[in-house]
């Protein structure tokens, strides 16, 4: 996709400074540009009127007379810069050569889908999935998967259709393993930006949904693995507390996706603790319920996740 160059003549009208070489101290030699032609006057320093005739050479360049008979060539006209392709027929070239590019780059990632694909299904099953990330060497639970999942737009967790695997592939341009590995960095960095994590983090409660039995809360274990998972590379000071509540709390079945959103609001307005929560906030209750269980532990100065055994006192592990 090549630029059109600017042509390199100049713009018609315009007069270059006058040029003096190395000639007779009585001549001086000027140049006018009209157009793109270029012609040259002589005239005697004493204000002689005559000048030299023009006359055509047999390949139609400009030579101008003197009055000593000498005779200048002028510079040769310089042809136009043609843009880039080299004609029709080049452009066409390039199109069908890029048309051929896309087929192929199609053709690579159905065979890469193919590896995976289960026997019986036209998808990618958690056999399959556990292959695929055996050779981009990486763990099924590492944060890397989340983010290729993510890129996939996959429905749900151990599978992969035919179109999510296409399309995603086609998305990040690539079509090979070593081709997914190079984009982890990039999307590492990417969701350093509060806006695509925010996507990222609402695209995991889905994907942690059992989408075959139509299930629309997550359960409380799933939530919480979800939560380890992908607050992982950026931990908020309060993320172990809420877990331990959770978990402390068995009564406390299911996470539904209101309160997973408001999660990630409720870590930015409270900070590192829970010193700004304010209780008359439309809050979903639960959080309620954790600020008030993390207020009366803190009232008994005893935090549960902090507790010591007397094992660890005794033997000088209290400042570990």
């Amino acid at each position: 996709m090549g630029k059109c160059l600017s042509c390199c003549l100049e713009p018609d009208a315009s007069i270059r400074p006058t040029k003096r070489g190395e000639i007779d101290n009585k001549t001086e030699l000027s140049y006018v540009v009209e157009g793109n032609h270029r012609r040259s006057f002589e005239s005697s320093a004493a204000g002689a009127t005559s000048v030299g005739q023009q006359t055509n050479n047999s390949n139609g360049k400009h030579v101008a007379g003197s009055t000593t008979g000498e005779k200048r060539m002028f510079y040769p006209r310089i042809p136009p810069i043609l843009s880039g392709g080299g004609g029709s027929s080049g452009g066409g070239g390039d199109a069908r050569r890029s048309s051929h590019s896309r087929d192929v780059s199609d053709s690579k990632i159905v065979a890469l889908y193919d590896q995976y694909r289960d026997a019986n299904e036209d998808a990618i099953l958690s056999e399959g999935i556990e292959r695929l990330c055996q050779d981009l060497e990486v763990k099924p639970e590492e944060f890397k998967v989340l983010l290729l999942a993510w890129k996939f737009n996959a429905e749900t967790m151990c599978r992969f259709t035919r179109h999510e695997f296409v399309s995603g592939c086609k998305s990040l341009k690539v079509s090979s393993i070593r081709g997914i590995q190079n984009k982890f960095v990039d999307m590492l960095q990417e969701v350093q930006d509060a806006e695509k994590f925010k996507d990222l983090y609402r695209f995991t409660f889905k994907f942690g949904l059992d989408a075959e039995v139509g299930q629309r809360i997550l359960p409380t274990d799933m939530a919480v693995s979800l939560w380890r998972l992908v607050f992982s590379q950026k931990e908020p000071p309060i993320l172990k507390r809420w877990i331990h509540f959770l978990e402390k709390h068995q009564n406390v079945r299911g996470i539904p996706l209101d309160t997973w959103n408001m999660f990630l609001n409720f870590l930015e307005a409270i900070g590192d603790d829970l010193s700004s929560y304010d209780d008359t906030e439309a809050w979903p209750s639960l959080f309620d319920d954790f600020v008030e269980y993390e207020n009366d532990q803190t009232n008994q100065n005893v935090h549960p996740i902090d507790v010591k055994s007397p094992d660890d006192e005794e033997n000088g592990f209290e400042n570990f």
